[in-house]
């Protein structure tokens, strides 16, 4: 008996929404608890308005890297069975327990962070990947 071969197909449209979406929760995420997480990583609204930082440069990295995730979740849904919303999310969720808690649990532990910013850190990623697994799991490719 042949295995069937699964192959994936990516959605770049998909992809890039999933992406965007995921970047503009992030927006409100981090804005909603920006006092919080200021202070969970030690900084004041002051050091953040004079860091001087490229913005652009930092919204081009985030938005690549959620695109690249969103790419990474489709390929799992779509290797792990029939390409659904749900299948998507739940996929998006195992990646995120095997390996975004597990590195981000391993950094905090190391650099003595607060459980406070890592719920929020964490949070973000749990809801933004899975978002992110719902609209590339629901979206087929025609």
């Amino acid at each position: 008996m042949i295995d069937e071969v699964r192959r994936v197909r990516q959605n770049y449209l998909a992809i890039t929404l999933a992406a965007v979406a995921c970047f503009l929760f992030e927006a409100a995420w981090y804005s909603y608890f920006l006092q919080s997480w200021l202070q969970g990583i030690g900084r004041t609204q002051e050091w953040l308005d004079h860091t001087g930082i490229n913005v652009g440069l930092q919204f081009a990295t985030a938005l690549l890297s959620e695109a690249v995730i969103a790419s990474a979740i489709s390929c799992v849904t779509q290797l792990t069975g029939p390409q659904t919303a749900l299948r998507g999310m739940r996929a998006a969720a195992l990646l995120w327990l095997g390996f975004v808690i597990t590195t981000s649990a391993t950094e905090y532990v190391f650099e003595v962070r607060t459980y406070k910013i890592f719920a929020i850190n964490a949070g973000f990623w749990l809801i933004g990947m899975v978002l992110m697994g719902a609209i590339v799991g629901a979206w087929k490719k025609k």
